[in-house]
């Protein structure tokens, strides 16, 4: 069956179909997948029935290796047996609500802030593919950001500044803005990662900034008010025209790619209403697909 694709913004992101994502092995397919989010960054599929096994398989057979040293991971174990299987709910073991002051619901309001996943571990996060299992009757809406026309759209003399610039990430430090506390324990576990500012996909040669709410500090030469830097390219980053809003259905499967996006979580009443969602992430290494040259 062939992918077809419909945009869903003037920049980035586009509706998927008609696959079900459980039968899809071909390589043919799989590559085609591959090439939609090089165009489009974020690819929605409507009406997916993956189970957590066959979310974790399909996860591997498109891009390879899965990152499993999640933030959450250090709290909790995963109530589903595989810390590749990230639980975005507001839930608990029980089944139940997670009760406003919940250790896990304040870890997670942080996913309201922008950010990358798995920008605080080495190697970084390459694609994210979360499936919406029970979504809420009021709008718990995810937006995205397009850091590669964020980048195609700063100054040159801007450009040049951050050439070879390098950030650290830090999921801690993201969540310490906030106030959550981390025992000692937590923070040894949690010491982060640095990545270039600046990055290129290898498979077309677009550019993307690469920053969020994890990025600590600029390092490897003074940056006056570096920390500011970080919050103005975020800004500039998150003007309406470059943000696509996700209005969440039951069996949506979104996938998108971390190097060249930003996302967050719309609040919603998530002490009143149920919401399910299961994420994996892989890792950004090697590339099992072969490259595709520039347009």
């Amino acid at each position: 069956m062939t992918l077809e694709l419909r945009e869903l913004h003037p920049t980035f992101a586009a509706e998927a179909g008609p696959l079900d994502l459980r039968d899809i092995e071909s390589e043919e397919v799989l590559e085609s997948i591959r090439e939609g989010m090089d165009r489009y960054a974020v690819l929605v599929f409507r009406d997916q029935r993956l189970s957590n096994e066959e979310q974790l398989a399909f996860a591997t057979r498109l891009d390879g290796e899965l990152h499993r040293k999640t933030g959450s991971a250090v709290l909790q174990k995963s109530r589903f047996g595989d810390e590749a299987l990230t639980d975005v709910s507001n839930v608990g073991p029980d089944g139940g609500l997670l009760e406003s002051e919940s250790r896990k619901r304040l870890y997670s309001l942080a996913n309201r802030l922008w950010h990358t996943d798995a920008s605080f571990q080495d190697p970084r996060g390459r694609y994210s593919m979360l499936a919406a299992l029970v979504v809420p009757e009021v709008a718990a809406d995810t937006e995205f950001a397009d850091m590669r026309t964020a980048w195609d759209t700063l100054p040159e003399a801007t450009k040049a500044s951050l050439e070879g610039l390098r950030v650290h990430h830090s999921i801690a430090y993201s969540r310490q803005t906030l106030g959550f506390e981390f025992s000692e324990e937590e923070r040894d576990r949690l010491k982060g990662a640095v990545h270039p500012l600046v990055l290129t996909n290898p498979r077309n040669g677009r550019r993307s900034l690469y920053l969020a709410s994890h990025a600590s500090r600029i390092l490897d030469r003074p940056v006056p008010d570096g920390r500011l830097l970080l919050r103005d390219l975020v800004e500039h980053a998150t003007r309406p025209e470059l943000v696509y809003r996700h209005s969440w259905r039951n069996g949506d499967f979104v996938i998108w790619d971390n190097r060249a996006t930003m996302h967050r979580a719309r609040p919603f009443e998530d002490t009143a209403h149920r919401r399910e969602m299961r994420r994996v992430t892989t890792l950004d290494v090697g590339d099992p697909a072969r490259v595709a040259q520039p347009a």
